[in-house]
């Protein structure tokens, strides 16, 4: 791993990052128009991970997307919508909204304290359900073990195991102890297959963070110049606002630019935040999820 960790430079990591990522956020502002907060809309991962989820529960969330278009057919509709492994079956059968991505957590989400053998198995199934994209853990107890060959190991098979399908992996970036961390924890992810990389599973605090986005993007931008391939950035958990999204949205388009504003490459895992976006867009409470 000292050989790949070594292709790249990081050198942005000595400049003072947090004063860097106030300025972008303080000026994220000027983002917020209509235009902008439907496109942020369209970027929301729509998710349910709660221990009381059912079948009833997720077909109604299912069913809200369903009908979306005829309640709002001027707004886009979200980019995915994120449950458990035991709920894909029901989001499928009960979908009808074409192109819209199905997502389930797996590899023993959230805390990826498991065999290999049985996250592997985990994410075939929910695969063989019909998910067409699976967000795991890394293993934060390996990584900070200092195993990255048993970390980028696990994230290749499971990547093997899944195909074509989209892998996500979840750095927990609220537990890594520095930036440097979460650099390399994002680099060993790529280098080890995800199609994105994600900062939080929404379990822990802090979870998503500004900061953190902008050392993944700094990371994804050293990658693509790197390789040449595109890997897609998803900020998830406490991410509620229009602020919030803006922030978000600020740091992706400076970092990686505008050919990252698209839902192949940008994802907001959120729950609360699709109402908030429609009340700030039609300027009047709206509580449609």
């Amino acid at each position: 791993m000292k050989e790949i960790f070594n292709k790249y430079n990081a050198d942005f990591l000595k400049e003072n990052i947090q004063q860097k990522v106030a300025i972008i956020s303080n000026n994220s502002h000027q983002y917020a128009v209509t235009e902008n907060l439907k496109k942020a809309f369209s970027l929301i991962d729509l998710t349910s991970l709660n221990t009381e989820d059912n079948t009833e529960k997720i077909k109604s969330m299912v069913d809200k997307v369903n009908d979306f278009s005829n309640h709002y057919p001027e707004m886009p509709s979200v980019a995915a919508i994120c449950v458990y492994p035991s709920m894909v079956a029901c989001v499928r059968e009960n979908l009808t909204v074409s192109k819209l991505g199905l997502a389930s957590v797996g590899a023993g989400f959230p805390s990826s304290q498991t065999f290999l053998n049985v996250k592997i198995e985990e994410c075939k199934q929910a695969i063989e359900a019909g998910a067409t994209e699976i967000d795991i853990v890394l293993s934060v107890g390996k990584f900070f073990q200092g195993d990255y060959e048993y970390c980028f190991k696990e994230i290749k098979e499971i990547k093997q195991a899944i195909g074509e399908n989209h892998l996500k992996v979840i750095l927990e970036s609220g537990a890594l102890q520095s930036y440097q961390q979460i650099w390399d924890a994002s680099i060993l992810a790529m280098e080890a297959g995800a199609d994105f990389i994600k900062t939080s599973t929404g379990k822990q605090n802090p979870a998503a963070t500004t900061d953190a986005i902008y050392v993944m993007t700094k990371a994804i931008k050293a990658f693509h110049e790197k390789t040449g391939k595109k890997i897609g950035i998803k900020p998830a958990g406490g991410i509620s606002t229009k602020e919030d999204a803006m922030a978000y949205f600020a740091i992706v388009k400076e970092n990686l630019g505008d050919e990252w504003l698209n839902s192949e490459l940008f994802r907001i895992g959120a729950s609360r935040l699709a109402n908030n976006l429609l009340t700030d867009i039609y300027q009047k409470q709206i509580k449609y999820f």
